[in-house]
């Protein structure tokens, strides 16, 4: 992969992993119940991006995990910040473990990424 294209890549899942921030702010929105209808739409906005360059991000790599199953699983089980505002604690905490597998393995390829274009450039030196 060119350095070019790694650095759009790296800058790309930087970005993504920023949306993943915004909605667990949206649960914790949810969970104090103090949202309205601006935040509603923007935790809509926020679940778009995810799913669209979930697939773009797979369309240019091969990625283990997360899987798109997975991610489809956590954004699809949180249609709105209304009824994540009415689910059990037990259901929450639950969702926020899943979001946190899987912030976290965006993390790591974004380590892994980091390390390729590394070691692209270490050869480059050379």
């Amino acid at each position: 992969m060119s350095n070019k294209k790694m650095d759009s890549l790296i800058q790309q899942m930087e970005n993504y992993l920023e949306c993943w921030k915004q909605f667990n702010h949206c649960i914790n929105l949810a969970r104090a119940k103090k949202f309205n209808a601006e935040d509603e739409s923007q935790f809509l906005e926020v679940k778009s991006v995810l799913i669209q360059e979930l697939e773009l991000i797979l369309a240019a790599m091969d990625v283990p995990y997360p899987t798109k199953e997975d991610v489809h699983t956590v954004v699809g089980n949180a249609p709105s910040l209304r009824f994540l505002s009415e689910m059990s604690d037990g259901a929450l905490r639950n969702l926020e473990n899943q979001w946190h597998k899987i912030y976290i393995g965006w993390h790591s390829i974004l380590g892994q990424l980091k390390v390729r274009e590394r070691a692209e450039a270490d050869k480059s030196a050379f």
